[in-house]
């Protein structure tokens, strides 16, 4: 499935993770520039993943015929929306707010940000045809449990990409982003 997006799949540059040797992540939450904004932002992230492999998981689980149509129905509905939009909120305040004040601080990564935010562009088109395929298969479940099953499977190979997607985005993310706020101080 993710071969029709143009999903990144290689490391950032090493020259945006120069920060991150200095400030690897198992030392992140002992450092004393390590503030609650920050473990906010990743808390967001944790949510985000734990979201990606729920909304899979639950599809499978309708696939194999264990949650019953309606259930899925509605699981589909509050946790597919759930992802959705605090995935597109999150990346756009990342994009108008967050983004420019790490680049503020140290212009040095502005290529990375720039990767980050061609991943978000492209990470709204995956979750515009997500949101489509599952308003699709709720309907159909109402409608034609044949197509709805159908529709779950394309959704199961969507939501698989959004998983992949979000591995590499947000770890990428949070090594270029949390090494400059702790360099730097920021985020007090």
């Amino acid at each position: 499935m993710t071969q029709e997006f143009d999903i990144r799949t290689h490391d950032m540059p090493e020259p945006m993770r120069v920060l991150l040797s200095d400030y690897p992540r198992d030392s992140w939450e002992a450092h004393p520039g390590f503030k609650e904004k920050t473990r906010h932002w990743l808390g967001a992230h944790q949510m985000f993943r734990k979201l990606g492999e729920l909304v899979r998981a639950e599809t499978e689980l309708y696939l194999d015929r264990s949650r019953e149509p309606d259930d899925y129905a509605a699981r589909l509905s509050y946790y597919g929306n759930a992802l959705v939009a605090n995935l597109h909120g999150h990346h756009t305040w990342e994009d108008t707010n967050y983004f420019p004040e790490l680049s503020a601080a140290d212009p040095r990564f502005d290529a990375g940000l720039e990767i980050l935010e061609k991943d978000h562009q492209e990470l709204d088109l995956v979750l515009d045809r997500f949101t489509e395929t599952a308003n699709r298969a709720i309907k159909l479940i109402q409608l034609d449990e044949h197509q709805a099953r159908e529709e779950a499977g394309q959704l199961h190979g969507l939501a698989g990409t959004i998983e992949a997607f979000l591995d590499r985005h947000l770890s990428d993310e949070e090594e270029l982003a949390v090494p400059i706020i702790l360099h730097h101080r920021l985020r007090g």
